[in-house]
């Protein structure tokens, strides 16, 4: 019992005619026939009593016909799933992004994706960071992220989608609070919270360079798994937080202020990245689609 016996077989249970049934399917009677034989010689029962006159089902042919309508829906619903996957319709992307500073730029692809492409589900992970974004990327287990580097990484194609700059979260009741802006060295014998090195955060980086320019190593007196999480304990006192301005527009600062370094530090460049020999037609749609949602950034 194949697919294509059951099509046959609904035809013939629908019109109750062989001749009708060939014309409705564009097939030669004689194969029609041939087919509805071999149908029946499988099941080990005649599905149609068939006389000059008349053709009627048998009792067998009546139980047949459920399952076999449900049987060619099926076949007929993967064929279109089949289709649609192909042309880019449907599919999943697994998109990667670090934290609050991704946010706004998640939700707005997200939502244009979700209103142009209903059938592609974007698939997210959250809490990956630079490198380790990119090595995902290269070992196919995420095929879009959004991450920061100083520069351009290599090994997968990018596209910068934001320029951010760094600011440094202090406790409302802090000396700092008031301040217009602090310097580097201002931060000597400060307690930091930071994120732990082993996410291999660019701003993170940025912000020990920094430091370490400035004639001293950052006195981190507690590590936390995000931002949200560092900005949580700045409010609680525990110490001050380095991160960017995209990240805080994103955050309840309730008990923390927020304020600029005096050092004119380089822009923190935020990048779109996948593969560039990922030929899926849903990811090439998400990125033809965030060209309009994430622009270039000049």
């Amino acid at each position: 019992m194949d697919f294509v016996q059951l099509e046959v077989f609904l035809a013939v249970a629908e019109e109750l005619h062989f001749g009708r049934a060939a014309r409705r399917l564009h097939l030669a009677q004689p194969y029609l026939s041939r087919t509805i034989k071999a149908l029946e010689d499988d099941l080990g029962t005649p599905l149609f009593d068939r006389t000059t006159r008349r053709v009627e089902l048998t009792p067998a042919g009546r139980a047949l016909l459920e399952p076999a309508a449900a049987i060619v829906r099926l076949g007929e619903r993967a064929r279109s799933e089949v289709e649609a996957a192909h042309r880019g319709e449907s599919g999943r992307v697994r998109f990667s992004f670090a934290g609050p500073s991704s946010q706004a730029m998640v939700g707005a692809l997200a939502r244009a994706v979700r209103e142009r492409h209903r059938r592609i589900d974007l698939a997210f992970r959250p809490g990956r960071y630079g490198p380790a974004a990119v090595r995902e990327l290269l070992d196919h287990t995420t095929d879009l992220a959004i991450a920061r580097f100083s520069h351009a990484p290599v090994g997968v194609e990018s596209r910068m989608v934001a320029r951010e700059h760094g600011v440094l979260a202090v406790p409302a009741g802090h000396p700092f609070a008031g301040a217009e802006s602090v310097s580097f060295a201002d931060l000597y014998g400060e307690p930091l919270i930071a994120l732990p090195e082993s996410v291999e955060s660019a701003v993170h980086a940025m912000f020990v360079a920094g430091c370490h320019t400035a004639g001293f190593a950052p006195d981190i007196v507690q590590t936390a798994p995000d931002s949200w999480t560092c900005v949580a304990l700045v409010a609680a006192g525990v110490g001050l937080h380095f991160t960017t301005d995209s990240a805080v527009a994103q955050m309840t600062l309730d008990g923390v202020r927020i304020v600029p370094l005096t050092e004119g530090m380089p822009p923190i460049s935020g990048y779109l990245l996948w593969r560039a020999d990922d030929r899926d037609p849903a990811l090439a749609k998400v990125l033809e689609l965030s060209e309009r949602v994430l622009p270039t950034v000049g």
